[in-house]
């Protein structure tokens, strides 16, 4: 990713974003060209000057300081999660290498957590949404209909980013597939700002954009959101509608997996659906063993 574009990127599209009145600032007057605040008044705002504001949106400043970072921010009226990718975006490149394509795998622990988790439909994520393992409960849930030894082998695993825009199962499976949609690019985003010198994601992207005019108009927007819990509707082509809760949990070990699961509010509908695809699943719930040497 180059990182000083998507900086100008991101900053006239938070600028766009926001009107003078609603920063309580009078208008310039005149009529506006563009939508949104104007360079000179967010330089206002933020107490820099318009030249300097113009050069680090146009990706010739290398060097904003921390308390320029916090202005703008500020200013722009970012949620924490926006102001962690500005900084990520502003931070110098410092000559690093491009990390070597390599194929994650989890650790034995982690399988043995997902095959635990008998009742629970759990997923085992990549720093790429890759999807590395899951238990027999989550495969039934989100992809049913691919092989569930497919996260075993690295060149053809299923990718969550992938099969939510690519896919035409995955597409019937989100009812709220607008919002499913925006999450999933808000989330990408996150990781695009923590990895910007991974080669494998900068590909997904570019397949992504290349590929589905949903997400090239999304990701457009800049929206950044860590979407880590919430609440998502499925219709499910063997139980029918759930409304289920999902947590994702990382791993601490700094490799960017974590562990996704679903789970039903007590006594709901949902909980008997959920109930239903698990003996729809058989008593095998297994976890695949990792990939042999």
């Amino acid at each position: 990713m180059d990182r000083p574009a998507e900086l100008g990127s991101f900053l006239r599209t938070c600028r766009a974003r926001l009107r003078p009145e609603d920063v309580g600032l009078v208008s310039y007057g005149g009529r506006r060209r563009v939508p949104g605040l104007r360079r000179e008044e967010l330089a206002q705002l933020a107490g820099v000057s318009v030249a300097y504001y113009t050069r680090l949106e146009q990706g010739q400043s290398h060097q904003a300081s921390e308390g320029v970072l916090d202005a703008l921010a500020r200013a722009l009226r970012l949620c924490p999660d926006e102001q962690a990718y500005l900084r990520e975006l502003a931070r110098p490149a410092q000559g690093r290498r491009r990390p070597a394509v390599r194929h994650d795998k989890v650790r034995p622990g982690v399988r043995r957590l997902l095959a635990a988790m008998a009742d629970v439909p759990a997923v085992a994520l990549g720093p790429r949404f890759e999807i590395l393992a899951w238990n027999r409960l989550g495969h039934a849930l989100i992809a049913g209909h691919l092989d569930f030894a497919s996260p075993g082998r690295p060149l053809d695993r299923p990718n969550a980013q992938r099969l939510l825009f690519l896919d035409p199962h995955t597409r019937e499976l989100y009812p709220e597939r607008e919002e499913e949609l925006r999450r999933a690019v808000s989330a990408l985003r996150v990781a695009a700002g923590q990895r910007p010198d991974d080669a494998q994601l900068a590909a997904l992207i570019g397949e992504l954009s290349m590929k589905s005019t949903e997400f090239s108009a999304l990701w457009s927007r800049h929206a950044v959101r860590n979407c880590t819990f919430g609440s998502k509707r499925f219709h499910h082509p063997l139980v029918g509608e759930l409304v289920l809760d999902f947590e994702m949990m990382r791993t601490p070990d700094g490799s960017g997996q974590g562990v996704l699961m679903y789970t039903a509010e007590e006594g709901s509908p949902s909980e008997a659906a959920l109930r239903l695809l698990a003996a729809e699943c058989g008593p095998d719930v297994r976890v695949l063993e990792p990939e042999r040497p």
